[in-house]
């Protein structure tokens, strides 16, 4: 992982009046917020549960290794007695054959996951298409796009999106050859149903020249939106901060997104060596008090 990257005080200028709402903007909706597992790294998923529904925050992002660990089955019924709301299921995909499955395995599994998904009520499913892992970059594009369409009429069946996600050219090589919104355009653009869309997670995008033109003429096409902050120098692939310590231009981000037609989540997901060693009972409501800064929306109540 590099120690720095390069993004000049001019860059950013830029970049925060590209995203300037105009005078005649729609109002605001209310937002949704939640807080994926990851965040509670160390808390089994009964204990992250039940530490939500405590402090008063109304969703979770699912992660599937702790549904798992925990036991689907027995998982399932926790969310549904918990009442709590789900914004999203991670991960399935690794089509490519990056994480060891074959293209039928990897399909097999995502088909799985969207049951598992749909079962949870989950707004969508995240998909992370795996490394090129050797291939040619346009092989590997025809398999996401076939994986996708081959995925679409189940998505459709089960009312569940399955939400693309690119990442930040730091996590091509592990985990997706998708490192910008022009390359997943590419496949957008080729699936034609409209439960295929993207997992826009602004840690990855926030530096991207075309989320601008997401957000303003590809709304609908948003079917997540995951926030977590950057500072630099990065230190490793797990060293996100929570929104508002770091350099991205959050607000302005946020604000258009909910100025656009997007109405799903924003879920904060907090991937972090140093901020899950700390305690889960300050970090979990401090995550929520400041998404809640963000948005107009009457306080809740976290303690």
């Amino acid at each position: 992982m590099p120690n720095e990257v390069s993004f000049s005080a001019a860059s950013e200028t830029r970049f925060q009046s590209s995203l300037n709402p105009p005078a005649s903007s729609k109002p605001t909706q209310l937002a949704k917020l939640s807080i994926n597992a990851m965040t509670t790294y160390r808390w089994s998923l009964l204990e992250t549960v039940d530490s939500f529904k405590r402090m008063g925050i109304d969703s979770i992002g699912i992660w599937r290794p702790k549904l798992s660990e925990f036991g689907e089955e027995r998982g399932i019924d926790l969310i549904h007695e918990s009442g709590l709301k789900v914004s999203s299921l991670s991960w399935s995909g690794g089509f490519t054959g990056s994480h060891g499955y074959s293209y039928l395995d990897a399909l097999d599994d995502a088909r799985d996951a969207l049951h598992v998904a749909a079962e949870l009520q989950a707004d969508c499913l995240v998909i992370i298409t795996g490394s090129r892992s050797g291939h040619l970059t346009n092989y590997s594009r025809r398999l996401v796009y076939d994986a996708m369409n081959s995925l679409a009429s189940d998505a459709e069946r089960l009312g569940v999106s399955l939400a693309i996600q690119p990442m930040h050219y730091f996590f091509a090589e592990e985990w997706t050859f998708l490192t910008t919104l022009k390359e997943t355009f590419q496949i957008l653009d080729e699936c034609q149903s409209d439960s295929i869309g993207i997992a826009v997670d602004l840690y990855h995008l926030w530096q991207d020249p075309l989320l601008s033109e997401l957000i303003e003429n590809r709304s609908k096409r948003i079917k997540l939106v995951q926030v977590a902050d950057w500072k630099t120098p990065v230190l490793s692939e797990l060293d996100r901060h929570l929104p508002g310590d770091g350099i991205i231009p959050l607000e302005q981000i946020l604000k258009r997104i909910q100025q656009s037609s997007y109405s799903g989540f924003y879920e904060t997901n907090i991937l972090s060596d140093e901020l899950w060693k700390t305690n889960y009972e300050h970090l979990v409501p401090e995550c929520h008090r400041r998404m809640q800064d963000f948005f107009p929306i009457p306080k809740q109540r976290v303690t």
